[in-house]
């Protein structure tokens, strides 16, 4: 597992220790921390190593599957890391895919929704080929992702290895960093501090909010599955960023103003997936309701707030 003390890393090191693998987690803590796996540290089946995937992969022993995690994936992250992000889905890439030939295991990417750009096909199939800005400030981690998939793609028909790839879209839950730059944890840190929830542009741009538990279950039905993919994890259930900020405020019961403040560059305004194939082939489709999963978030966030050594 690259990538596995990150936020969805970690997620999935603890359902795959759960349903009963031995998991060897990789990760140069350049973004995760090893505080979101220090939970699994004594269960006798996991095992944690420092690693940069730029560099080299080796794990000893048999290999059953391989889940490709590691990259920065929030823009206060990637713009600050553009070169690292640009390498991981690169060089990283390429060395994941290297110890999957190596072990004959299945190899899962975590792409995203990202590939997609600024899409102008509503909502986004996997068939759409996407809108990417390559030399605007995001497309560093976008490239790295649409790269990443042609990769895989290349070695499945030269290699023959057995790959899937998945496009992962807004995912949020507990051990999100509340300084990672992303809508959710920085509307739930201002609604929590009862200081103004800066929603940018005029809010009307939409996301797809998951719960990560739904996106677990999906992930770990593509590493079982065969498929190639590409194939979107994501809800249809789309809001608009300034009803998430509402739903935020009114869920934290806060005093929290709403202001508008300067949109980013290439800043997607819609993302919707249609999750089709997911349904057809995989029998996966999300299940935690919206403000359900929002509020479990929120109170994590909470919890957080008022036992910071935890």
């Amino acid at each position: 597992m690259t990538g596995g003390a990150g936020f969805l890393g970690s997620h999935l090191c603890e359902r795959l220790l759960s349903d009963g693998y031995d998991v060897v987690c990789l990760d140069n803590f350049s973004t995760g921390t090893p505080a979101n796996v220090a939970h699994l540290m004594e269960h006798e089946g996991f095992r944690l190593i420092r690693a940069d995937v730029t560099d080299f992969i080796h794990v000893s022993g048999p290999v059953d599957a391989v889940l490709h995690f590691a990259s920065p994936a929030s823009p206060i992250d990637y713009l600050k890391l553009p070169i690292e992000t640009l390498k991981v889905g690169s060089i990283g890439t390429l060395h994941a895919l290297g110890l999957a030939r190596e072990k004959h295991a299945r190899f899962v990417l975590a792409s995203t929704s990202e590939a997609y750009g600024d899409p102008q096909v509503h909502p986004q199939p996997e068939t759409y080929w996407g809108h990417v800005n390559p030399v605007g400030p995001r497309g560093v981690y976008d490239e790295a992702k649409r790269y990443a998939e042609a990769l895989t793609m290349a070695y499945r028909r030269t290699h023959d290895v057995d790959t899937g790839i998945v496009r992962i879209f807004n995912t949020h839950g507990t051990r999100m960093r509340a300084d990672d730059g992303r809508a959710i944890p920085a509307f739930i840190g201002q609604a929590l501090a009862h200081q103004p929830v800066t929603v940018a542009g005029d809010g009307s741009q939409t996301r797809s909010i998951q719960h990560v538990d739904d996106l677990v279950e999906g992930v770990m039905r593509m590493m079982r599955s065969d498929h190639s993919g590409p194939i979107n994890i994501g809800t249809p259930h789309e809001v608009s960023v300034l009803a998430l900020a509402e739903a935020v405020v009114r869920l934290c019961d806060s005093r929290s103003e709403i202001v508008f403040i300067e949109r980013p560059v290439d800043d997607p305004s819609v993302r919707q997936p249609d999750i089709t194939l997911a349904k057809s082939v995989l029998g996966w489709e999300p299940s935690v309701p919206f403000e359900h999963g929002l509020a479990s978030t929120i109170e994590w966030f909470r919890h957080r707030q008022e036992t910071p050594h935890l």
